[in-house]
């Protein structure tokens, strides 16, 4: 049985579907989480090294992924990251004092040592369309397994983020099997926006994606004042 949101896969029966999923029951810093009580403190910008990457663009069953070309990176507290790819989910995983925004970007970036950084965008769904998103949308597969390269068409990802850089920082894991945990969580507090109708077209094609939140544990989460 392959992992999924609903049904003999869903997220509370993923540890049971093979031996490495295990932790997605037994860890103790598991994400996403619900953002309520924060400590404010002077975390460390976000240092931004990205370049336009060519296109390409896959539906994996899951959700729709944009794999990123090599050479684009964050820098935090002097650690370098490099970004993979980014991919979404709808509705948003982490939420904020209790409420899901309409859907997230994950970007998935690794350090060196096999860290993973993944920053959090979220994305408000209104009257307004998102230039990046549209482009996106254009090419994005609608069958599973498949993959669009259009090397011609150059996008950066800088382009997906808020004007506002405010983040919420805490330690967590993936929110997908096998649910590693180590992971640099920086969600960012302020949503960038999207149109309804670019909402809907994705959720047409995933109308779940998004896995519970999960326990604190007494982690703390810190935000940048």
């Amino acid at each position: 049985m392959h992992w999924g949101y609903e049904g003999a896969g869903a997220p509370y029966l993923w540890a049971g579907l093979k031996d490495e999923y295990a932790v997605c029951a037994t860890g103790k810093q598991q994400s996403p989480i619900d953002i309520t009580a924060v400590t404010v403190t002077q975390l460390p910008d976000i240092e931004f090294n990205y370049q336009a990457s060519p296109l390409a663009i896959s539906n994996n069953g899951h959700t729709i992924k944009v794999s990123y070309a090599p050479g684009s990176y964050i820098t935090v507290d002097g650690k370098r990251y490099d970004l993979l790819q980014f991919h979404f989910h709808s509705p948003s995983e982490h939420t904020i004092g209790g409420k899901a925004y309409d859907m997230v970007a994950h970007l998935v970036h690794q350090a060196a040592d096999g860290r993973l950084g993944v920053i959090g965008v979220m994305f408000k769904a209104g009257t307004i369309g998102n230039d990046r998103i549209a482009q996106l949308w254009q090419h994005m597969p609608v069958e599973t397994g498949v993959t669009n390269s259009v090397p011609e068409v150059m996008i950066n990802a800088a382009d997906l983020f808020p004007l506002d850089d405010t983040y919420f920082n805490y330690s967590g894991s993936l929110t997908t099997p096998p649910c590693s945990e180590g992971v640099n969580w920086m969600v960012l507090a302020a949503p960038s926006a999207i149109s309804e109708a670019q909402l809907q077209q994705f959720t047409d094609l995933f109308p779940l994606s998004t896995r519970p939140v999960q326990p604190l544990n007494g982690r703390v989460v810190n935000v940048s004042n």
